[in-house]
């Protein structure tokens, strides 16, 4: 193999305990992710593989303290050089929804919002809402206002609701959508609902994926990466860590390692979008690979 093309992190985490709260990570089996973590910390993970730029991807904090989120990542940007670009939490069902969004608009480095639309049918486990934003009258008229401030949307929920998110896509063809960690296609569910969800999705060309938590998958991966990569096509999905999240499953080394080892078989050109023109691209970032 060539040498390792020019990497973009596509969706990473940081979080500084002393400064913001983060309550998830107060959890017994988030001991092992759960002390601070900034560029220094993420930079030593990935120093073997050619990163060039990254995508923070809102990271749990408390909704109390979004706007705290953006501001301290926007400053320690400006000193250290990560993150690249900045996708914030916004709940795009809040009241002040408007006021929000124009709030994180306004740093320069933020891009996109994620609001978590968790929620499953049948497992509560699953569900961070007491029903389907997705179908929420008030959550899609929130959705609705991110193209009037540029913003793109992350999209983070299981299989069950793709088919509404295809719904708000279509309905807001000017939103760029990326869809987090393969679209979650817990493989115990079956993957039905979720092939039918992809496939909508990857139809739209506004919409693209990340090659991400792999390890909430619960089996080997391989079949769905490359499915995926088969439906959006090579310009349109982005290799990630979700780091430091995904070290609940395995090494830094270990989760790029098996995308590496994945994708072997495409061409330099198509390896160079996956690892960083891509998420270059998609996320607007304007660096020069």
């Amino acid at each position: 193999m060539n040498a390792r093309p020019p990497f973009i992190d596509a969706h990473l985490h940081m979080w500084d305990r002393g400064r913001l709260r983060y309550p998830w990570l107060d959890e017994a089996d988030k001991a092992s992710i759960a002390g601070t973590y900034l560029p220094a910390d993420y930079r030593r993970e990935a120093a073997a593989w050619n990163v060039v730029g990254a995508v923070h991807v809102e990271a749990g904090a408390h909704p109390g303290d979004a706007a705290a989120e953006t501001g301290w990542l926007d400053g320690m940007a400006a000193a250290d050089g990560l993150p690249d670009a900045i996708v914030a939490h916004v709940a795009l069902d809040a009241p002040d929804v408007e006021a929000q969004l124009a709030f994180h608009a306004g740093h320069g480095r933020v891009r996109g919002v994620r609001h978590l639309v968790n929620w499953h049918p049948t497992d509560a486990a699953r569900r961070a809402h007491s029903h389907d934003l997705t179908r929420d009258d008030a959550w899609r008229r929130g959705y609705a206002l991110l193209a009037r401030y540029g913003l793109s949307f992350d999209y983070h929920g299981f299989p069950p609701q793709l088919a509404g998110m295809a719904e708000v896509a279509a309905l807001n063809p000017d939103t760029p959508v990326m869809v987090d960690h393969l679209a979650l296609p817990i493989v115990a569910d079956g993957l039905e609902m979720w092939r039918h969800g992809i496939t909508r999705l990857a139809a739209m060309p506004h919409v693209s994926i990340k090659l991400s938590g792999a390890g909430f998958i619960g089996a080997p991966c391989a079949d769905i990466v490359r499915e995926v990569i088969d439906r959006f096509g090579t310009r349109r999905v982005m290799v990630a860590t979700n780091f430091p999240t995904d070290r609940l499953f395995a090494t830094m080394d270990e989760t790029l390692g098996a995308y590496e080892a994945l994708l072997v078989d495409f061409s330099e050109d198509e390896r160079r979008d996956l690892w960083g023109r891509n998420a270059n691209t998609l996320y607007r970032m304007g660096l020069t690979l």
